[in-house]
């Protein structure tokens, strides 16, 4: 039975995690995730992914600790942090050579594989020129939380429910990138916070910090998240591409570097044909409008709530 099952409706497609009665991620799952991505780089027909669950008032649990734990316990030696890094640097050497990753798996060193896929998984989703819309239903902790900020936007439902990276509370770190996304999305503060405490946190206080975009009514949680995501489906993936890297990977570095991946992003969308043709209608609506003695000012406001839910082949 397949740990996830996928629903598409348009330019929109619904992504169900499915592994009751805990939803607890998994390496079969982190490989149907990776597998759905690979078909999606080939996919011009999908703009916007929803990741959801399947699971009533569970997004995710988090990662399974028994796989966690085996593969801790199938390393012969206890890692420093010098022969850990010396074993990530033997994994990605092992990508190259046909059974390395086998091969290591038998050693006991499966679990590191594992790892840096899970991170790959969520690398892509950020990569990717889809626009990815978490829809939390319910708890959110552990690898669940480090899922959901891989998504661009993040809709939680309001209620009695839990998201945090608990992970030092059994005295480990978060592995699926926690470390770093919360840092990149709250600052260094909250994030250390967050992490350090490991006590989960609500809904509310979730929104109140960012950590969640929306808070939504459980009932209302997926028409919310599939009107978000048909709207922004509408809008060119090459400019949501550009997007993202501009805001993942040139706000990440310093303000140079990053204003060259924006400059980059810029110069690549406003040179295709699409975006062109939008802003040469752009420009006639406003030339119309002048010449007719109209408020311009009032135009653009009556106008601009049918761009936002429309899309550039709209102008």
């Amino acid at each position: 039975m397949s740990l996830i099952r996928t629903e598409q409706d348009g330019a929109v497609l619904t992504v169900w995690l499915d592994n009751p009665p805990y939803n607890f991620l998994t390496s079969e799952i982190m490989s149907a995730l990776a597998d759905l991505l690979t078909s999606l780089e080939r996919d011009d027909t999908t703009r916007a992914v929803i990741l959801t669950s399947a699971v009533e008032d569970v997004f995710v649990s988090h990662y399974d600790v028994a796989e966690i734990l085996a593969g801790a316990e199938a390393s012969p030696v206890t890692l420093t942090r010098r022969s850990a890094a010396a074993a990530l640097r033997t994994s990605r050497a092992a990508d190259r050579i046909p059974g390395g990753q086998a091969a290591l798996a038998r050693a006991g060193a499966g679990g590191v594989a594992d790892l840096r896929r899970y991170h790959e998984v969520c690398r892509r989703m950020r990569d990717s020129d889809k626009v990815f819309v978490a829809a939390l239903n319910g708890r959110t902790l552990g690898g669940g939380c480090e899922l959901a900020l891989s998504c661009d936007l993040r809709l939680m439902a309001d209620g009695p429910y839990e998201i945090g990276q608990p992970e030092i509370l059994v005295g480990i770190i978060p592995g699926g990138g926690g470390t770093q996304m919360l840092t990149r999305v709250l600052g260094a503060a909250r994030a250390l916070e967050l992490c350090l405490e490991g006590a989960p946190i609500t809904p509310a206080r979730a929104h109140e910090i960012g950590l969640v975009h929306r808070l939504v009514a459980p009932a209302d949680l997926m028409d919310e998240a599939r009107t978000t995501a048909a709207r922004l489906a509408r809008r060119s993936p090459v400019a949501v591409g550009a997007l993202k890297r501009a805001v993942y990977e040139g706000g990440s570095e310093s303000l140079e570097k990053g204003l060259h991946v924006e400059r980059t992003g810029f110069l690549e969308t406003s040179s295709t044909a699409t975006a062109q043709h939008a802003m040469q209608l752009y420009l006639a609506e406003i030339r119309e409008v002048e010449s007719s003695g109209r408020d311009l000012a009032t135009f653009i406001a009556e106008r601009l709530p049918r761009w936002v839910e429309g899309s550039v082949a709209d102008f």
